[in-house]
């Protein structure tokens, strides 16, 4: 056979072995680590976003809770009030007619002068009048205390209805990332971080930023779970409320709302124990000094010291 032969040969069997092969192996190959966490950081994102509008909700249901029992611890003296005042007016009413000191019909009619009856019945006319506008601002109060419990209510249903669809759109992600987490396993071997304690050293810092810098440093290796805000895991506002509630202050569980309560500083003002958030006011840290944070990072990670730029910081606050 000659060299041309052989050549031709060969270059069609590498073809056609080309062609049965390449297919197959396109068809089960895996993807990448880079893939892998490219996905896992897109999804998480999304999931961090409704985890923050979840716990938003959350705290406005509070509030609107709390609006509500107020109503209704008002409205209950109030009626009293309203009952009281009807009572007096009847006790009125009824002293005009069956002899009641100073104002029976007898003594309307017979006693004294007609100058003494015409200021006698003058005085019953002003009482009764009182009494009545007393009863009347009363009850335009009892209304107006009726319409707010009113309002309050269906704004607690609608923040319940989103409640319940936030809950169905983190469900979906949850679920996406279970899948991702599936093939993260057959990567890596683990589909989350193994838990670990900060044995480093703790900076001092004095006072309630301490405390709160000290809680955060001990939280390290802390599972994130969203919504959490305990010891058995935290979502990153969940940690930052924890944190500062340790030393006896109160933060809202949202990140958004946090970023309002919070005094802002300028990064060059940063100190230990102020807050850092980030991008969207869907994320935020807590400082620790040294140009890093602790912060609870996503699904499948744990409590961790990190840069500051972990990632493009949006603004800075402290808790005052």
């Amino acid at each position: 056979m000659s060299s041309v032969r052989i050549l031709l040969r060969a270059i069609v069997v590498g073809g056609l072995s080309a062609v049965l092969i390449a297919p197959g192996a396109a068809a089960h190959a895996e993807p990448s680590v880079a893939d892998l966490t490219q996905q896992i950081n897109k999804s998480s994102a999304k999931l961090e976003n409704i985890v923050e509008s979840y716990n938003r909700v959350n705290e406005e249901i509070k509030a609107t809770q709390k609006a509500g029992k107020k109503i209704e611890t008002e409205i209950g003296p109030l009626e009293q009030e309203v009952e009281q005042a009807r009572a007096e007016v009847k006790q009125i009413a009824a002293t005009a007619y069956t002899g009641g000191t100073g104002l029976s019909t007898a003594n309307l009619l017979l006693g004294g002068d007609q100058k003494d009856l015409v200021s006698r019945l003058g005085t019953l006319d002003h009482l009764m009048r009182g009494r009545q506008q007393t009863i009347s601002g009363f009850n335009q109060s009892q209304q107006k205390l009726l319409d707010r419990k009113a309002e309050l209510e269906n704004t607690l249903a609608k923040q319940k209805a989103q409640k319940k669809q936030l809950a169905e759109g983190k469900k979906k992600i949850e679920a996406d990332l279970e899948e991702l987490y599936d093939l993260r396993e057959k990567a890596y071997g683990s589909a989350t971080s193994t838990a670990s304690t900060y044995t480093g050293a703790v900076p001092n810092v004095s006072g309630s930023a301490g405390v709160a810098v000290r809680f955060a440093y001990n939280a390290i290796g802390t599972p994130y779970v969203w919504g959490g805000e305990t010891a058995s895991g935290y979502d990153c506002s969940g940690l930052t409320l924890a944190a500062w509630k340790a030393a006896g202050k109160s933060l809202p569980h949202n990140a958004a709302m946090q970023w309002n309560q919070v005094a802002k500083v300028s990064r060059g003002d940063l100190q230990p124990g102020d807050l850092v958030f980030y991008s969207g006011l869907d994320h935020v840290g807590i400082y620790v000094g040294g140009n890093q944070i602790i912060h609870a990072p996503t699904f499948g990670e744990n409590v961790q010291l990190a840069g500051v730029d972990v990632m493009p910081p949006y603004g800075y606050g402290r808790v005052t």
